[in-house]
């Protein structure tokens, strides 16, 4: 058992009249009453290094749009830079549109065509489509992977077909029995209520026909799928519009029960139970599965969890509210805002969904995006999540040099992330406390007596002075090449604008 101390209970608003050294007093205090139990470091500097707790060690390169081969040529930098996954675009055959272009976002006017949501748009469950690559060059990123000690995720989405659903393959039709079985009842009327789960895990989104994924027939050619991936060297999946497919507790559409099926998609799929003689080629908890569950009221977050890691949807949301406001009191980062144990949880400072999807996240920098990240890896919870944005980008061109595989901008393997990604595995086992400066300008993210994150995330340089659990002592960043001394519980230093240092023990 453990106990984290949240500074955000601790340390000081802007108008709060106490000052740095009342606040360590408070926090020598807590430490003192809760030492036993909570497994954190006091101020006094004390070696705790044996005391462990509950941790998530990884962290998950998103390589968005990269082909397979971009993937397989970067693995090196992928391992250098300390990831342990690697997560795919989606690898299933898609539609096919704007004549096969490869540019990420075409406009009317460009000589390029092409969009990056065709391969969310599945005709068939083989391996390989023509933006990503071909099978055999599936597997030869796989097998790179392997020599460098990483696992593939593979983005899969059998909730729908692609928008023009004639574009489904003749396989796929026979497999069900002829096109009409491929689809719930409800299948291609729009949904009205995302929190009427009977619509939500029926229903047409976003103009894609709802996969009567508890069809019998449907289940079986999907996990051939599957299970070919994993034959092929997957280590994971996330399963996108997860919260679109229904659990046990869900209303049944009629569709299903004219299949002889019932709402046990997530027990195939998670190898509880087999579907005729296949079921998943190995062990669920050998995997990383996750599924795309956005949060939304009336949303079984809790069951959903009985089968796989979710999205942190929400925290993401209130994390670039703290970025955009420069402040750490600008909103809750204490709270995981979610049902679920964070350990559950994958998290990230943005997505692909919040870049593409009215640019929700593209105008923030990548220094901003970078804080956060730096942030979220120095955190004792949840598996971040690392959405590779596109080579070129910038905040007046979210899509850059705009070509379909090619690999994203230098972000991946700035010094910085490298810093963080290596500290997360390093602090393997320490639990966090989380502080603030007075404006909220400085976040420190400490694990136990081991480490600490100082995250700038304001535009301008900061001078610091805050409680801290890390033993008295002067520390150097190695990024940055800064030393900051904690002398009696207080760490003291300079930070530039927009930058982060990290100091072990």
């Amino acid at each position: 058992m453990y106990i984290r101390v949240f500074s955000i209970s601790l340390t000081p608003r802007k108008n709060n009249t106490h000052n740095i050294y009342s606040m360590k007093y408070i926090l020598m205090t807590v430490a003192a009453l809760t030492a036993a139990a909570a497994g954190i470091s006091s101020c006094s500097g004390a070696d705790k290094s044996h005391e462990t707790a509950n941790t998530n060690d990884d962290v998950i390169l998103h390589a968005w749009s990269w082909s397979f081969n971009t993937i397989a040529d970067n693995m090196k930098d992928i391992a250098d830079a300390g990831y342990a996954y690697v997560q795919t675009s989606p690898a299933n055959t898609c539609f096919v549109g704007e004549d096969g272009g490869m540019a990420i976002y075409s406009q009317p006017e460009d000589s390029v065509k092409g969009k990056w949501y065709y391969y969310y748009q599945p005709t068939d469950w083989k391996i390989g489509n023509y933006i990503l690559g071909t099978r055999d060059e599936f597997k030869a990123m796989t097998d790179s992977a392997s020599k460098y000690g990483i696992k593939v995720i593979v983005d899969v989405l059998p909730n729908h077909t692609a928008v023009d659903h004639t574009a489904v393959s003749a396989a796929m039709d026979s497999a069900v029995g002829g096109h009409e079985n491929l689809f719930h009842a409800n299948g291609f009327n729009l949904i009205q209520d995302y929190n009427d789960r009977y619509q939500c895990t029926t229903g047409m989104m976003g103009g894609l026909p709802d996969v009567n994924t508890e069809n019998p027939d449907f289940q079986y050619y999907y996990m051939q799928y599957v299970n070919d991936l994993l034959a092929n060297g997957a280590r994971g999946f996330r399963y996108d519009t997860a919260k679109h497919i229904g659990l046990p507790s869900d209303p049944i559409d009629s569709a299903v029960v004219k299949a002889g099926g019932s709402n046990d998609f997530w027990d195939i799929a998670t190898g509880r139970k087999a579907i005729r003689d296949i079921s998943l080629l190995l062990p669920a908890d050998s995997l990383f599965i996750y599924g795309e569950v956005l949060q939304d009221r009336n949303i079984p977050e809790k069951e959903y969890a009985e089968y796989m890691d979710l999205t942190a949807s929400n925290y993401g949301h209130v994390l670039r509210n703290v970025l955009n406001s420069h402040n750490y009191y600008a909103d809750s980062l204490d709270n995981w805002h979610h049902s679920v144990s964070p350990e559950r949880l994958v998290t990230w400072v943005e997505s692909h969904d919040t870049y593409c999807n009215d640019n929700e996240s593209a105008g923030m920098t990548d220094d901003q995006i970078r804080q956060g990240w730096v942030f979220l890896a120095a955190r004792q919870n949840g598996t971040p999540l690392f959405f590779s944005r596109p080579m070129g980008s910038s905040r007046e061109n979210f899509w850059g040099n705009n070509r379909l595989g090619d690999r994203g901008n230098d972000e991946f393997k700035h010094p910085e992330v490298i810093a963080v990604n290596k500290f997360r595995r390093a602090m393997s086992g320490k639990p966090e406390t989380i502080y603030a400066n007075t404006d909220g300008s400085v976040i420190e993210v400490t694990r136990g007596a081991s480490g600490a994150a100082l995250i700038n995330i304001s535009e301008h340089e900061q001078e610091i002075s805050m409680p801290t659990t890390m033993p008295d002592g002067n520390y150097t960043d190695g990024v940055h090449n800064a030393t900051f001394n904690v002398t009696d519980g207080i760490i003291r230093g300079r930070l530039s604008g927009m930058s982060s240092y990290i100091l072990t023990n």
